[in-house]
């Protein structure tokens, strides 16, 4: 079962995980010629760092991922191989990213012939074991969450020459919406907005910590510019079995080849390998027309709990027309957002506007370093507030910070009030640090409200939108191509235009003590699933 956030055990090992996204050392080659300032950089290469805090470019790793899917569970094995090229012993300090839900239940390290297989220990006690082999010259490695998407490893005692292959293995369910599974593996770190006053000077990460981010340092990993020549390569296959007829396999991120057995089973891999890691791949598939799924049920008994992980499909039917609706636009306008991605924002909320019906009312917020907003009350759908909204929208530029507690502030009013439709959508990358926070202030202020997020670009922060989009009752939907803006925002806003039911719950039979995740559950719309996972005591 997934090891909860922000419960903190870690992993022990002899030597420690190498990561597929990006590493610096404590020590570099003494013929090192090029240095660079991280907080310059933006994604997906390994670097070296000096004592002085400045980065040269480390020799690149081999990442191989291999994953099978059964039904709605996907099993991972990710393996990487690095070699120490300097000749200086030294010590790693990393991070990588991993899917948000993913349960972390094996490591495994190798050097030449041996191999050795991790433990899980509480953290001040692994930190302890790890520092005490590190000074006494041992072999031994140190892998802690930081957040449930983000790993750091610290690698002690690492020869000159010396080749280490790390193997990670991890469980997580899928997501199924408007009729497809979608699978998604990170291979970006992406830089995160820090908020706050600096605290202490850190050791690493570009970020020092601050008031609000007191771990910021361990979540902002040095990375570098996509100009300075290929980044870490990654080879990727994916073994599908989903136990129904597949009408077709796609991935909007990287170009696939697929093939199909006598079984029905389909194996996916990457077209060009390797491919550097420079964006998350996602992969969604979908059944032929009256293979769907209807229910499903998957049980694990471990440690002496029982969890489930439980499907429902209600029944095709009319789903109920909503009154006039209050939305609230909110959008990313923060330097993060630059380029694609603001484009891609700014296209999505053009198409919202259009899909306003008159009775509805509407405004917009946007954010950077401050947020603001288009009107001072929600206004009326009309001809002249649309035609304001969406010059509005068409000369929002991306810059600045990501001040996201202010626009929260902002779209959610607290209130519960009979009758009422609100819904705000939230478009963003989600590149911010202070996540905890965040969820608290969407639970203090969400009233009747619900939140939807759109996730921007190809690498966004999924875990905090998804658990942004789980605490406000609403849902979540990625957009990683511009490319998909239409399909994406069509099938969201046909959503929220024909919820089926709301104010759902789960009743267990009398005597039984279960733990239902979410909780409070979603509302449920057209052609969705009702998706919980559910625990018991021994």
């Amino acid at each position: 079962p997934h090891v909860p956030w922000p419960l903190q055990l870690l992993f022990v090992i002899t030597l420690a995980l190498l990561a597929p996204m990006q590493i610096a050392f404590a020590n570099t080659p003494e013929d090192a010629r090029r240095t660079e300032r991280p907080r310059d950089a933006e994604s997906g290469r390994l670097l070296f760092r000096n004592d002085d805090h400045t980065y040269v470019a480390a020799p690149l790793v081999n990442t191989d991922v291999r994953i099978a899917v059964s039904g709605m569970i996907a099993r991972a094995v990710v393996k990487q191989q690095f070699e120490n090229t300097s000749g200086n012993w030294v010590e790693g300090v990393y991070v990588f990213p991993l899917p948000q839900d993913s349960a972390v239940d094996r490591l495994r390290l190798a050097i030449g012939e041996r191999v050795i297989t991790g433990t899980i220990e509480e953290r001040q006690q692994a930190q302890r074991a790890y520092q005490q082999a590190r000074a006494q010259g041992q072999r031994a490695g140190l892998v802690e969450q930081e957040r449930p998407n983000i790993f750091t490893t610290s690698v002690a005692n690492i020869g000159p020459g010396e080749k280490v292959t790390i193997e990670i293995e991890y469980q997580e369910s899928l997501r199924y919406d408007q009729g497809r599974f979608a699978l998604r593996f990170p291979l970006v770190v992406a830089p995160r907005y820090i908020p706050g006053e600096m605290v202490q000077v850190a050791s690493r990460g570009w970020s020092p910590p601050t008031t609000q981010v007191p771990d910021a340092h361990r979540i902002t990993p040095p990375v570098s510019h996509p100009s300075e020549g290929a980044r870490n390569p990654v080879s990727l296959q994916v073994d599908i079995d989903a136990g129904f007829s597949l009408a077709a396999v796609e991935s909007n991120t990287h170009a696939i080849a697929t093939k199909e057995d006598a079984s029905g089973r389909v194996l996916v891999a990457l077209a060009d390998t390797p491919v550097p890691a420079d964006r998350d791949f996602v992969l969604t598939w979908r059944p032929i027309a009256g293979a769907e799924p209807t229910a499903g049920l998957f049980a694990e008994q471990r440690n002496g709990r029982t969890h489930l992980l439980v499907m429902l499909m209600p029944p095709a039917g009319e789903a109920s027309v909503l009154p006039p609706r209050e939305m609230i636009f909110v959008i990313d306008t923060s330097g993060s957002m630059e380029g694609t991605s603001i484009r891609q924002a700014k296209a999505a909320l053009h198409m919202g506007l259009d899909r306003l019906k008159p009775g509805d009312t509407f405004n917009i917020i946007q954010f950077n370093s401050t947020a603001s907003v288009l009107f001072g009350a929600p206004q009326p759908v009309a001809p002249d507030s649309l035609r304001m909204a969406h010059d509005y929208v068409e000369a929002l530029r991306a810059t600045g910070g990501t001040e996201m507690m202010s626009a929260l502030n902002l779209a959610l009013d607290g209130v519960r009030k009979a009758g009422r439709v609100r819904q705000v959508v939230f478009l963003t990358d989600g590149a911010v640090g202070n996540e905890d926070a965040l969820f608290r202030r969407i639970q203090e202020r969400l009233g009747d409200s619900r939140l939807f997020t759109i996730g921007i670009g190809s690498a966004p922060n999924s875990w905090f939108m998804s658990r942004a989009a789980q605490a406000g009752r609403g849902t979540f939907t990625n957009i990683d191509k511009l490319g998909e803006v239409t399909q994406r925002m069509t099938a969201l806003f046909e959503k929220l235009e024909k919820p089926v039911l709301t104010d759902l719950a789960v009743e267990w039979p009398v005597g039984v003590d279960m733990e239902t995740y979410p909780s409070p559950l979603p509302d449920l719309y057209s052609a969705e699933p009702v998706i919980f996972a559910a625990s018991t005591g021994a």
